[in-house]
């Protein structure tokens, strides 16, 4: 059996894939990801600063045409999302201070960037919508594995990282 490219799960028709999580890989709790996603939040903010300062600066240099930049920021905490979840620590810098990582289930792979960000902007779609953030969560106290919604719509899985 071929390995799949790097950032790409295994083929759903190749003879070891498995719809749950493998043995080696152990569920994360609910609670673990509320608290990663609590921390994150300062550090996003703190992203956030950053990106302000560093674009400010740009835009000085470009005599204003670099200001344009601050159309982005409303997208940090995907940005930050997609370079540490997508990185090599497949986590959020709260996600490592909980001790998880995002992984592909059926292999056990990296997540690339792309997924990363879509992945967070889905979780930020879910929460900013009441009815959504139900929905999202039930599928998380439903499943054994403890994958929410937006974890199944592309799937990933955030798992205990060793």
């Amino acid at each position: 059996m071929q390995n799949p490219q790097p950032g790409y799960a295994q083929r759903f028709d190749t003879a070891g894939f498995t719809a749950s999580l493998p043995v080696p890989f152990v569920r994360a709790s609910l609670g673990g990801r509320a608290l990663a996603y609590l921390l994150d939040i300062v550090f996003i903010f703190g992203f956030t600063v950053l990106l302000t300062l560093l674009i400010t600066v740009v835009g000085v240099v470009t005599f204003g045409l670099g200001w344009t930049l601050f159309a982005i920021l409303p997208a940090s905490g995907i940005i930050y999302s997609a370079l540490t979840v997508g990185g090599p620590k497949q986590s959020t810098i709260g996600q490592r201070l909980m001790g998880l990582r995002v992984i592909a289930p059926e292999s056990g792979a990296r997540v690339d960037m792309i997924t990363a960000a879509v992945h967070a902007l889905l979780f930020y779609v879910a929460i900013s919508t009441f009815l959504l953030w139900c929905v999202d969560i039930v599928f998380g106290l439903a499943r054994t594995d403890r994958r929410l919604g937006h974890d199944l719509l592309l799937g990933v899985a955030v798992v205990h990282a060793r």
